[in-house]
């Protein structure tokens, strides 16, 4: 048995969610060639509704926001449809549905986008990563930097897939300023070496994540925009130095966020504990903090620290359609299939059983 505080019951923005637990975010590769969710999705989202809250795999905003192949979009009414499917199928099961809008930013390749053009980025600097394409692992080319009059173009493609998303019968968007994508992007000095109004200065590197979360809670409300962070976390390449610059530019961000009355705020956590405990202190509504290679023990150690209000899931509940319940009545968890968790079919999916099915 986990700690009592994981099974109180908590109200986010709209959602009136039974327990503290939710669904992170994991990127599976799984959508159709245009970007609308693959069949299984449907089956794959539903199947863990007991999680109350489930936040969607990265869902690009725009053409240009693609990074991996048959990764999902919500900017066409395909998009739309094929969520509005998602959507009804975990209503259905009694959860909410959050989708996480993700634009890749440098982390991409022209391989892997019907457009085949180059991913754009703050600066013209390389992730210097290896990303799958249809002819094998290459290494991410040199992005286009944006230049500054395209910047307010990307804030709307952002604020069009939020009413995408609310149009498809989403509960709420997750604004995904984390994990090395664009917003993060912009937040890291060695990915962004702009002189102009987005680049520099703490304040400025905050900029555009500040102004597309803003545009996003303007266009479907604040209380249903959440959006999730990961400093320092050095993933896509990013290197945001020191702990001192790391906490400077990081509280910088929360207190701007601060001002717009989100949902939520998500942390996707490698370890600082007192830049959490700073930004716990900084945030006033409902913070989401997720680590990983958490135990079933440890899934509520911050939740008992005051350190988070919710605990998401990741890994797993990928493997665990019904660890809810594997939680609460301590049966034993299903082990992940690495080799499965990217593309594919049902295997490694939707076909993880559940303490009744095995």
């Amino acid at each position: 048995m986990t700690a009592p505080s994981l099974w109180q019951p908590i109200t986010v923005g709209r959602m009136h969610l039974p327990h503290r637990l939710a669904l992170a975010p994991m990127t599976r590769n799984r959508a159709q060639p245009d970007g609308t969710p693959g069949e299984l999705a449907s089956e794959y989202y539903a199947q863990r509704a007991s999680l109350g809250l489930l936040i969607t795999e990265g869902t690009q905003p725009s053409a240009d926001g693609q990074g991996y192949l048959l990764s999902p979009g919500i900017h066409t009414p395909a998009h739309v449809a094929g969520w509005r499917t998602v959507a009804e199928a975990v209503h259905a099961a009694g959860g909410h549905l959050v989708l996480q809008l993700m634009h890749a930013g440098r982390l991409g390749h022209p391989d892997n986008t019907p457009h085949h053009r180059l991913p754009v980025g703050p600066s013209a600097v390389s992730a210097g990563q290896q990303i799958p394409t249809p002819t094998g692992m290459q290494e991410t080319p040199v992005p286009r930097a944006l230049e500054a009059t395209e910047i307010p173009g990307v804030i709307d493609e952002f604020r069009h897939a939020a009413a995408c998303a609310i149009e498809a019968g989403a509960d709420a968007v997750e604004v995904h300023a984390a994990n090395g994508y664009l917003l993060h992007q912009f937040l890291s000095t060695d990915a962004n070496q702009r002189t102009d109004d987005y680049g520099g200065s703490v304040e400025d590197r905050a900029r555009l994540a500040v102004e597309v979360t803003r545009a996003v809670a303007q266009e479907i409300g604040a209380d249903r925009t959440g959006v999730r962070i990961s400093p320092a976390f050095g993933l896509g390449g990013l290197d945001e130095g020191d702990a001192e610059a790391v906490h400077t530019q990081y509280l910088h961000l929360t207190h701007r966020l601060v001002q717009l009355d989100l949902a939520y705020l998500h942390v996707h956590h490698r370890g600082d504990d007192d830049l959490l405990r700073a930004i716990r202190d900084a945030w006033p509504s409902v913070l989401l903090v997720v680590r990983k290679d958490r135990t079933r023990e440890q899934v509520a150690d911050d939740i008992e620290a005051g350190l988070a209000d919710m605990a998401p899931l990741g890994r797993s509940a990928l493997a665990n359609p019904d660890i809810v319940e594997r939680l609460r009545t301590g049966a034993p968890f299903n082990e992940v299939d690495k080799a499965t968790i990217y593309g594919g079919t049902a295997v490694g999916y939707t076909d993880y059983p559940t303490l009744s099915r095995v």
